[in-house]
């Protein structure tokens, strides 16, 4: 499997604020604790090494832009918690890319939401259900 991945962004603060609110509803713990000169924050599950999910400040010092066609999954454990992360991302600066509902056409059981974070990157909370 991966060991992280990382998403840039170009305001560090408003990208933790709204992570923090999409991950933490699901069980994922900010894990570094930025200090005033930090160019990264993290989250991942509680007693794991990896994955880690990451949001950076680029290193080369040009802005940070969403990839075309590039998408970031996160797994609910039950349709309650998609919908909370996605309110949380909704009210922590998010914009919505398909509101929490069934998408019976990935399967039966599979129920989601699409947002997308304060730098454009889409992000993906679902709960798979049955598969």
């Amino acid at each position: 499997m991966f060991s992280h991945i990382m998403l840039g962004t170009n305001d560090l603060q408003k990208a933790i604020h709204f992570y923090d609110a999409v991950l933490s509803p699901l069980g994922l713990e900010r894990t570094d604790k930025p200090r005033p000169d930090a160019d990264y924050a993290k989250w991942q599950a509680p007693g794991t090494t990896s994955p880690i999910f990451y949001v950076c400040q680029p290193q080369d010092g040009e802005r940070a832009q969403q990839g075309n066609g590039t998408m970031i999954a996160f797994n609910a454990t039950n349709p309650a918690m998609v919908d909370t992360a996605y309110d949380g991302g909704m009210k922590a600066g998010g914009s919505c890319e398909g509101e929490p509902g069934e998408r019976l056409h990935y399967g039966a059981g599979y129920y989601g939401a699409y947002i997308r974070d304060p730098d454009g990157n889409k992000v993906h909370i679902t709960h798979r259900g049955d598969l």
